[in-house]
């Protein structure tokens, strides 16, 4: 989920809500803040049937959080434990006041931090699932890649969320297993390729 400049002050016209699981029909508010752009129902709805058999138990990583859509839903439908990191000091708050108030929300660990800075520091291996979704406008993608990937378990699932037209393409050892378009966003499901004997 796309997120603003650090420093915007934040409001909340609008919510979103999780649409799954222990957590169903919590509403997630959805600050006034330039780029913030929080996956639609419907492409979560979908994002979240293919998912079904990785969440029990997966350590997640939401890596441009915005509003904590993903990672809360993935939270809410089964995953151990889920890290959200998100620049914007407003956004993070608001990340952790919701999961203060969730039963069991202390599965999640909010992170306020610039996402490739804080992947640095990070143990290799550490996650199950990732969900990457930066700002459009930032062209993040090729400092992404080599930041983040040696951080996924083997076996990892990779959810990628893109302008229309621009889903990058990573190496061959991520197959693609899934994928699917709006009018405004293509998004795509990889799964790393078992390591050969």
């Amino acid at each position: 989920m796309n997120k603003p400049s650090a420093g915007r002050t934040a409001t909340a016209p609008g919510r979103i809500r999780i649409i799954g699981g222990r957590w169903r029909g919590t509403r997630l508010d959805v600050p006034d803040a330039p780029g913030l752009r929080p996956t639609s129902d419907r492409v979560r709805e979908t994002l979240f049937n293919w998912l079904i058999p990785a969440l029990p138990g997966a350590r997640v990583l939401d890596l441009f959080a915005g509003t904590g859509a993903l990672g809360l839903e993935a939270l809410s439908r089964g995953a151990a434990a889920a890290t959200l990191v998100e620049r914007d000091p407003a956004l993070a708050a608001a990340l952790r006041a919701t999961a203060t108030r969730l039963p069991g929300g202390e599965a999640a660990q909010v992170v306020q931090a610039e996402a490739l800075s804080w992947l640095g520091g990070q143990a290799d291996g550490g996650y199950d699932l990732a969900f990457v979704d930066p700002p459009f406008a930032a062209g993040l993608w090729d400092a992404v890649w080599p930041a983040l990937l040696p951080k996924l378990a083997a076996g990892a699932w990779l959810y990628v969320e893109a302008p229309r037209g621009t889903v990058p393409a990573l190496s061959p050892d991520w197959l693609r297993h899934r994928e699917g378009g709006t009018r405004e966003v293509d998004y795509a499901l990889y799964r790393q390729r078992p390591a050969v004997p």
